[in-house]
């Protein structure tokens, strides 16, 4: 009796601790909108770098999105100011600036980057498919 007793405790210490083993917890959603800001945030997409470099090489469109009044503050000495609410109603004017060519290099800037990110979205749903974030006119200059 005593044997069968023992087997029967250690079954149960055995089934205790195979319960008891952590598993990993199961994935959680993302919180709601999360997926939205993570892919409305410019900052990843910016590129000042890359925006010198193709303003340096001379064959880039270069677009100040910021209003006119900021523009006229000051701006790159070879961008063409379209702001960046303005921007839908001049993809033609966009257009003529790239020769009608889509893959022409567009380094677009502002005063941070959002708008410039918002313009870039603008442009690469209109078909561009070369469009550079320079960030802020201070990260270009």
């Amino acid at each position: 009796m005593a044997y069968t007793a023992g087997v029967k405790l250690a079954a149960v210490a055995l089934a205790v601790v195979a319960c008891s083993r952590e598993q990993p917890p199961p994935p959680q959603p993302e919180p709601a909108g999360h997926a939205a800001a993570v892919a409305t945030d410019p900052h990843p997409s910016k590129d000042p770098a890359k925006a010198r470099q193709l303003i340096a090489a001379g064959n880039a469109v270069v677009l100040d999105v910021r209003t006119a009044e900021e523009f006229g503050d000051g701006h790159l000495p070879a961008a063409t100011n379209l702001p960046v609410d303005d921007l839908p109603q001049h993809l033609g004017d966009v257009d003529k600036l790239a020769g009608g060519d889509k893959a022409k290099p567009i380094v677009v800037y502002c005063q941070a980057g959002s708008r410039a990110a918002k313009a870039k979205r603008t442009l690469e749903a209109a078909g561009y498919t070369n469009v550079t974030n320079g960030g802020g006119l201070d990260d270009l200059r």
